[in-house]
């Protein structure tokens, strides 16, 4: 069975120098989170191999301070929820490690390769509170878990929880929260226009500029130049 020191071991095999200073473009170094400098296809690649992967050697992987190497954990959280023949024990178990270690889903690109699947997917039918808690969090990737989550939601036409939500994040002073609250808005702005815009108007003075853009990115350019006008 694959473990997580053999997944390791494979992702180090496809470093490149090259590959790594890219990622110098999207990620100020850090020292206690680096890049070793593997391609995201390739991680997403060897995520795929081991979807079935044991909850402790998913941890062993989010424990590692290489940031390919928990983004290969959060891969594999995210497409083995998502998967048709994942039980609920495996989506259970998955919730709730996601949660329990967000201490290491500390990046915005981690949030986003788990929390829909992972964290939206399991609550689909399921009581939606823990969300309020998380936007609530003072740990900003929980914040912008809480707003990823809902693309689960917004998927199926659902999107009450995203409005919630947006509303208690709209003057968010985190930019990684700011761009996933634009996104979310956007995307439930198509499914109902109108709606959109009645949350957007009387808090187009006061949201962030990045937050309100993203928004309305896909709403009538006159329109758009309305509501960017307010301000």
């Amino acid at each position: 069975m694959t473990d997580a020191a053999e997944l390791v071991a494979t992702l180090e095999g496809l470093a490149t120098v090259a590959e790594r200073e890219k990622y110098t473009r999207y990620f100020p170094p850090d020292p206690d989170a680096p890049f070793i400098g593997v391609r995201m296809g390739a991680v997403f690649d060897l995520a795929k191999t081991a979807l079935d992967l044991p909850i402790p050697e998913l941890e062993a992987l989010l424990e590692r301070p290489t940031h390919e190497v928990r983004a290969l954990a959060c891969s594999i959280m995210g497409k083995s929820a998502a998967a048709r023949k994942a039980t609920d024990g495996r989506r259970t178990d998955l919730y709730e490690l996601y949660l329990r270690r967000h201490d290491r889903i500390d990046q915005w690109d981690l949030v986003d390769l788990a929390a829909r699947d992972v964290v939206g997917g399991y609550l689909l039918d399921r009581d939606r509170s823990p969300l309020a808690r998380l936007a609530a969090s003072g740990f900003w990737p929980e914040r912008r878990t809480s707003l990823v989550a809902t693309f689960a939601f917004l998927k199926r036409g659902e999107l009450d929880d995203a409005y919630l939500l947006a509303e208690t994040l709209a003057a968010d002073a985190e930019p990684f929260v700011q761009k996933a609250l634009g996104w979310v808005l956007r995307a439930a702005g198509d499914h109902d226009r109108a709606r959109l815009i009645a949350f957007i108007e009387p808090r187009a003075a006061t949201m962030p500029r990045v937050a309100l853009r993203a928004a309305i990115e896909h709403v009538q350019k006159d329109e758009r130049a309305r509501l960017l006008a307010i301000r």
